[in-house]
């Protein structure tokens, strides 16, 4: 694997590439909250459901 950050890569799309998830996170966040729906992710190796309740206090 390579030490670098993936902000020196040299590829630009790979340079944006760490923004654009966390934007896309952040807008699946707020779906999850306006169809008050579960918000499935990965978090230890595990699948989680964060209910909409959790996420709105975060």
């Amino acid at each position: 694997m390579n030490p670098k950050s993936i902000e020196q890569a040299r590829d630009p799309d790979l340079r944006k590439s760490l923004v654009a998830l966390k934007r896309a996170a952040k807008r699946a966040r707020e779906a999850a909250l306006r169809t008050k729906t579960r918000l499935v992710i990965a978090r230890d190796g595990k699948w989680v459901r964060v209910s909409p309740a959790k996420l709105a206090q975060q």
